[in-house]
């Protein structure tokens, strides 16, 4: 499985699970919590997450150092807004998806699907790359990771 889920990048995983949410949303014909005009509120978590996930990996490209996930990296970046999280795209991913879980007008599945998300990107992706990151960076990477939150 593990090679299988190295094939399965994050951005990919994202959108699995944001059309996901919309299928088994309506297809399930669930209740939903939040009615329009309100779930439009959504908007705002979607678009500021994909800011935040996309600044991020463009912060990644100007200092020239690989996004891929499961290559070895090879700068350790704690500026821009890695200063506040380790996880800045991670993080915008799932602003994103809490997003679109209010756009969903927040049935209780969406919302369970940004959960579940978020457990497999910490467990999964993040476990990963702090494996990585410290056998690559040691001592350096230690210290940022004491200083910086994994999340927020």
């Amino acid at each position: 499985m593990e090679n299988k889920m190295k094939k399965l990048l994050p951005p990919q995983l994202f959108i699995i699970f944001a059309i996901g949410m919309g299928v088994i949303c309506w297809a399930l014909g669930l209740k939903h919590y939040l009615s329009y005009p309100w779930n439009l509120i959504g908007l705002l978590f979607l678009v500021g997450g994909i800011f935040l996930a996309q600044s991020s990996k463009n912060h990644f490209i100007k200092h020239s150092t690989n996004v891929n996930t499961f290559k070895e990296p090879d700068k350790l970046v704690t500026s821009g807004f890695f200063r506040f999280s380790r996880n800045p795209m991670y993080l915008g991913f799932v602003i994103a998806l809490f997003g679109m879980a209010l756009l969903y007008q927040a049935s209780l599945s969406s919302l369970i699907l940004t959960v579940i998300f978020a457990l497999i990107v910490d467990r999964w992706y993040i476990a990963y790359e702090e494996k990585m990151m410290q056998e690559v960076f040691g001592e350096d990477y230690r210290q940022y990771s004491q200083n910086t939150r994994r999340w927020i």
